[in-house]
This record gives structure tokens, C-alpha cells and sequence, in this order.
């Protein structure tokens, strides 16, 4: 009997290895299972690190787009103030000298009015010009249009009032008269009735 026995103990332990090798194995794929599992998750974290990594650089590139402007065009409220003393500054020239004024007054008025324009233009205004020049909507405001036989179509015949830009934005549009071209004989008919 205790070969039978033996080879009974031996048919047990063999059957236990069967299953812990089975065990093992299922083990095995759980481990291989766990690994794809967690290389998944390793790939769609770099994936999203990437991407923010991204989005922080174009938030980085459009702050400092934002500031350059900010610089370049922080101090566009007042030189639209200041515009207005340019007007009259030029106004009162040119009142003084159609009215004799004294010469000494109209230089001191002008050397301030160079003095400021000078301050204008070191922070990037220019005056818009509009003598003989092709109306532009953009620079422009029209406030009359009409014919005129000595200017073409679509030009500016009179100015209002000066327009002037910062950099490449409009401060304040040039109020200006069009000319509608040579006037028509009804237009003429019209107009002396």
C-alpha cells in the first residue's frame, strides 16, 4: 500500500504544480494585462502633457504680442487729447496772421506748435495726407461731396480737419470734401433755377 500511497502523494503534487503553473500563468497575463494597461495610460499622459505644453506656449506667444501692443499703443488716449490743442494751435496762427497780429506772438504760437508736433512725432503720430489725394474711407470721413472742374473723381478737393495715425492706427480720420467730378450741364441747369 505505500506504493500506492506514494504514487497517489506523487499524483498530488503533480496535479498542485499543474495548478500553480496555471496560476502562474494566469499571473502572467494579468502582469502582461497590468503593463498594457498602464503603457496606455503612460502614452495618453505624455499626449496631454504635449498638448499643454502647447496651449502654454500660445498663451506665452500672445502675452507678449499683448504687451508689445500695450507699449506700442498705451499712449493712444492721450495723444488723441492732445490733438485738439494741435487744432487750435493752428487756428490761431492762422487767424493771427490774417488779422495782422503781432509777428513776434505768431512765431512764439508756431515754435510751440513745431515743439509739439516734434513730441507727437517722436511717439509715432503722422499727420494723414489728403491734398490731391484719392479719398480712402479708412483715413477719411467725408463730410461734403461735390463737383469740381479742376479735381477728378473720387479725390479729395478741401480739408476740414487734419487726420492723424499712431503707427499704423488711425487716431482720428482726416474730415474732408470730395469731388464728384466735373459738374454735368443738368447739375448747372439745376442749380441756377
Amino acid at each position: 500500500m505505500s506504493d500506492d500511497q506514494d504514487q497517489e502523494n506523487t499524483n498530488a503534487n503533480t496535479i498542485e504544480s499543474l495548478e500553480e503553473d496555471s496560476s502562474v500563468a494566469d499571473t502572467g497575463s494579468s502582469v502582461q494585462d497590468e503593463l498594457s494597461r498602464k503603457t496606455e495610460e503612460c502614452k495618453a499622459t505624455n499626449d496631454k502633457y504635449l498638448r499643454l505644453a502647447a496651449e502654454f506656449e500660445n498663451y506665452k506667444r500672445l502675452t507678449q504680442r499683448d504687451q508689445r501692443e500695450q507699449i506700442r499703443f498705451g499712449n493712444e488716449q492721450l495723444l488723441k487729447e492732445l490733438l485738439p490743442v494741435v487744432d487750435n494751435m493752428e487756428r490761431a496762427i492762422k487767424a493771427a496772421r490774417t488779422n495782422g497780429s503781432d509777428v513776434a506772438l505768431v512765431q512764439g504760437v508756431e515754435l510751440t506748435l513745431k515743439q509739439l508736433s516734434g513730441i507727437l512725432t517722436k511717439f509715432g503720430v503722422q499727420a494723414i495726407e489728403t491734398a490731391g489725394q484719392d479719398f480712402d474711407p479708412s483715413a477719411h470721413q467725408a463730410v461734403s461731396y461735390g463737383p469740381s472742374n479742376d479735381v477728378p473723381a473720387n479725390k479729395i478737393l478741401d480739408e476740414f480737419q487734419k487726420g492723424y495715425r499712431l503707427h499704423d492706427r488711425i487716431l482720428r480720420a482726416a474730415m474732408v470734401s470730395v469731388s464728384s467730378g466735373p459738374a454735368q450741364p443738368s447739375e448747372h441747369d439745376s442749380t441756377t433755377n
